[in-house]
């Protein structure tokens, strides 16, 4: 059976799951062994489970090849709790592994835990506030942004700027966006972003979005300071002053002078401890329980990095501010301790980056009832932040500014023209795409001559309007739009048969008025006999 990889969506920990059972059960080499004088079928000794297991977790993508040996062990011990395996006398249910030679077993009925029923619905799209509404009881004018048809008194009174002259017009305010408009804006804009770059039909399933508080959202955003490090409104919440202290101890060791120099030897060890013990203390990981699955989701995008960053890069601007402080200083501590190679080793048996990863993965993330693969995704997840915290960590600039600009939009000053119904300034695409030479030519053609032809035969037709009037208009439109004005007059006679002129009657005219005076009569032919 080969490996696949597990995409983001809901119920990815539990595919994860079955997943890996399904390639332990394939790929363990079941033989017969002798315990204790009696021989037993197809089964396998503990240690080679644990050789079998932690080469299927290396080489597989959802997990990589930092998995570690006694990451493996507590695994098996988990499946041997849930009845994956059982010793050869069939027990389970206790986590009592070792890496011996203790004889295992698989259990005849398939261990793999069924999905939750989905909810069927079809694709939710996040609906952004509308604050053109006016709310109820408010006298406030306010003016639809909605399309119309143009008749010609519209188009006249939209162009004659053009020839000098400008109708009377009035500018409209909209309705003023208080803090709390602003801060709903930048929720619905930053999950809608969210659910797209998942690419799920809903975040149902892996976020509670009510749940989401936008305040958070908007100081992750704005409050930080030169080093891109949220600051606290509530001073209260900041880390102790001795424990950040400490974490700049290591991270700039040997550097940081704020401490005495150590007067013993193992003194970085025992920082160290200080630091794990503290985040060991806390109730609740830094991406908080209620944040585990959209996390654990993001994992199925590391495969595509950019992607992955900007999801988490999304998902970290939902924690509470002070959550996303501790996590921005203990990451940024974690990766400067494993590139320093001043600072003497914390552990005689374990490499410095995967010490930071055992210590600290758990009070990053973790699922508030325990779950069997929480170790091995806080590990990836933990992995991939140390090696692009500073981009993870920092505000998305795109979605910042697309979220700016629509804020922008709404409080727009908007221009209504006497008669006109209709907004002057109207909001622009949201995308756009490139297309063909040819295919703007149909669009141009198909969208805007047509309406246009229609308008010019109205002001050719209409006979309300004066010939003064009719005259100026049509010069104006033949003006703007030569192309479909000659289409409709080819010829000046075309144009002239809507100005016929009137039959006046000529004065007789006197044969004594042909003559130039002074000129003697001369006798022509005509007088001829």
């Amino acid at each position: 059976m080969e490996p696949r990889l597990v995409g983001p969506g809901p119920y990815r920990a539990t595919r994860l799951w079955n997943e890996i059972i399904e390639l332990f059960r394939a790929g363990m080499p079941l033989r017969k062994h002798r315990c204790r004088f009696k021989s037993y079928e197809r089964c396998f000794k503990a240690s080679e489970a644990v050789d079998c297991l932690l080469e299927l977790l290396g080489s597989n993508q959802n997990f990589g090849p930092e998995v570690t040996r006694n990451q493996t062990i507590k695994l098996l011990k988990k499946f041997l709790k849930n009845h994956v395996i059982e010793d050869i006398k069939g027990r389970w249910g206790k986590e009592d592994f070792q890496d011996d030679g203790h004889l295992y077993r698989f259990p005849p009925s398939s261990p793999l835990r069924p999905y939750p029923k989905k909810p069927s619905c079809g694709k939710e799209v996040i609906k952004f506030p509308d604050w053109n509404e006016p709310k109820a009881g408010t006298s406030q004018e306010h003016i639809l942004v909605k399309s119309v048809t143009m008749n010609s008194e519209m188009w006249y009174k939209r162009h004659s700027i053009a020839i000098g002259e400008v109708p009377a017009c009035k500018l409209v305010f909209r309705r003023e966006l208080t803090q709390a408009n602003i801060e709903d804006i930048w929720k619905s804009m930053t999950l809608s972003r969210l659910q797209k770059v998942l690419g799920l039909d809903s975040l149902d399933e892996v976020l509670d979005t009510k749940l989401v508080n936008s305040k958070h959202i908007v100081q992750n955003a704005y409050n930080v300071n030169k080093q891109g490090i949220v600051t606290l409104e509530d001073k209260s919440k900041e880390l102790p002053h001795w424990i950040l202290s400490a974490m700049k101890c290591l991270a700039n060791w040997p550097s940081y002078s704020d401490l005495k120099q150590p007067t013993y030897s193992g003194f970085e060890r025992d920082v160290f401890k200080t630091i794990v013990d503290y985040f060991g203390q806390m109730k609740e990981p830094l991406l908080t329980f209620h944040f585990f699955d959209v996390f654990v989701s993001v994992l199925g995008l590391l495969q595509k990095h950019s992607k992955a960053i900007e999801a988490l890069q999304i998902s970290c601007l939902l924690l509470p501010p002070e959550n996303r402080k501790r996590l921005q200083l203990l990451v940024r501590m974690m990766a400067r301790i494993s590139f320093n190679k001043d600072l003497p080793p914390l552990s005689e048996s374990v490499r410095t980056r995967t010490l930071m990863v055992q210590s600290f993965s758990r009070y990053i993330l973790c699922s508030k009832d325990e779950m069997d693969l929480d170790e091995l995704l806080s590990a990836k997840l933990v992995s991939f932040l140390m090696d692009n915290y500073q981009e993870i960590l920092s505000v998305p600039s795109s979605l910042k500014s697309s979220i700016e600009e629509h804020v922008v939009h709404l409080q727009r000053v908007q221009i209504k023209y006497a008669g006109a119904d209709t907004d002057a300034t109207l909001p622009p695409p949201s995308f756009c795409h490139q297309i063909s030479t040819d295919e703007f030519e149909y669009q141009r053609a198909a969208g805007s001559q047509e309406p246009l032809a229609a308008l010019l035969e109205e002001i050719a037709m209409n006979k309300e309007l004066s010939v003064k009037d009719k005259k100026k208009r049509l010069k104006q439109f033949q003006k703007s739009y030569p192309e479909v004005y000659r289409v409709r007059f080819p010829t000046p006679e075309t144009e002239a048969v809507l100005f016929p002129e009137k039959n006046k009657q000529k004065p007789p005219i006197l044969m004594w008025a042909l003559k130039k005076p002074f000129q003697p009569f001369h006798r022509t032919r005509s007088f001829r006999m």
